[in-house]
């Protein structure tokens, strides 16, 4: 069989010139998420197969690599289904592996524990422009804090990395998933449709209003039900406003839809855009889906004009966690989509920032004292924040060195008295 100097497709090369402004964009990510108090963690790159398809993923269950099984355990010859030769997948996400991670881990981690993970997942998708089967997700995460104060953290921060990257006027488009299901019971739908009528209304932005009618009617949804939910939507679409749009919702649905949701969602966005540090809109959309099964509250999402597509999005998902330790534990997220941002910035002739360049001032033992004025005065001139000499560095080190051995402070001004400094 011949080689292939093409990497495997859907997946890419990565070329110096990107690789500097993906290191740089790494970079912002990190300090910026670190100064809202996130901490790095890290988890293995494959999961045990029954983690990441426990009908929770919603479609990227059906995108999984999977991994054989391997040497004595590993018989095709009896194997009669799939468990029998796989026991392990390329995550998908890094959701699920961050809930298996806490659900392990949570006696050493604090409460609430915001996590910071930057890493690759794959997914056996179709490739098209932004997309990849291997890409970079960065996530930030709070755990075990169940007031809104988590949604509204997260949103923040978030928008003050996009901010600090050289986005302007995107969107934050926000929802929530009990906001979905009032809507479809006020409509008439059964609970035990819920899913599938979402996973139709996710596709919203790319069939319309129409499609989606189709669709339903197709899956053999009474019309009477789909005319009634469509409705909604087409009397929200110009309540872009969130405290407008969930109160319009209160008003038509009535006890189909609890108040604490509806208040819930108007006092996130009322924080949000108190608190924003970045020039972005959020914005009501009730059609906003967020394509997993675990999402159970607030759900948001990133609209890049540019671009024309969402680059990250999140949500709560408070019963993800309790699948593996039977206790629910509040839980909330947010990741950027990576590889879109650094598209955009590819596209867009990206320059990284310059660095301030550092000069260093060096004279020989020995060289004269008049002449050595001079030269720190240069350095001084030329901007430089701290200026040594050999001597001073020696005295800097010896008061340590005191200070190690006898426990007792040397008076700095007697030394270089006595140095001649």
């Amino acid at each position: 069989m011949a080689l292939s100097k093409k990497p495997v497709n859907g997946m890419k090369d990565i070329l110096p010139a990107e690789m500097e402004i993906r290191d740089y964009v790494t970079s912002v990510i990190k300090d910026t998420y670190r100064s809202f108090g996130f901490t790095p963690i890290e988890t293995p790159c494959m999961e045990n197969i029954a983690n990441l398809s426990n009908k929770q993923g919603g479609e990227n269950e059906k995108l999984i690599f999977k991994v054989l099984k391997r040497g004595e355990k590993l018989n095709l010859e009896t194997a009669k289904e799939e468990a029998d030769v796989v026991d392990f997948g390329m995550r998908y996400d890094l959701t699920v592996p961050l809930s298996r991670f806490y659900a392990n881990h949570a006696n050493d981690l604090p409460t609430p524990f915001k996590a910071l993970q930057i890493g690759s997942v794959w997914r056996a998708d179709r490739p098209q422009r932004g997309r990849y089967r291997q890409f970079t997700q960065c996530d930030i995460d709070i755990l075990g804090e169940p007031s809104n104060l988590a949604e509204i953290e997260l949103i923040t921060a978030t928008t003050t990395t996009i901010g600090r990257l050289g986005f302007k006027n995107f969107e934050i488009r926000i929802n929530e998933r009990r906001i979905l299901k009032a809507m479809a019971a006020y409509s008439g739908f059964e609970e035990k449709d819920y899913d599938s009528i979402f996973i139709t209304l996710d596709k919203m932005d790319k069939i319309g209003l129409e499609g989606v009618a189709a669709e339903l009617e197709e899956e053999g949804y009474a019309k009477e039900s789909i005319d009634k939910y469509l409705e909604l939507f087409e009397l929200l679409k110009d309540r872009k406003d969130v405290a407008e749009g969930v109160a319009f919702l209160k008003d038509k649905l009535g006890d189909f839809l609890d108040q604490e949701v509806a208040d819930s969602l108007t006092e996130i966005a009322t924080a949000v855009n108190a608190t924003k540090n970045a020039e972005f809109t959020l914005v009501f959309d009730p059609t906003l889906v967020r394509g997993m099964s675990y999402y159970t509250g607030t759900i948001f999402e990133i609209a890049m004009p540019e671009l024309g597509a969402a680059c990250g999005g999140g949500g709560r998902y408070d019963k993800m966690i309790g699948k593996f330790t039977g206790n629910d534990v509040p839980a909330c997220g947010f990741s950027i989509g990576f590889e879109r941002i650094i598209l955009l910035l590819m596209e867009s002739g990206f320059k990284i920032p310059e660095r301030p360049k550092r000069v260093a001032y060096l004279v020989e033992k020995k060289y004269p004292a008049e002449k050595l004025v001079d030269v720190m005065k240069q350095a001084k001139e030329a901007g430089c924040e701290k200026v040594f000499n050999g001597m001073g560095m020696m005295l800097f080190q010896a008061l340590i060195a005191i200070k190690l051995y006898t426990g007792k402070d040397t008076p700095v001004d007697y030394m270089k008295e006595k140095l001649g400094i």
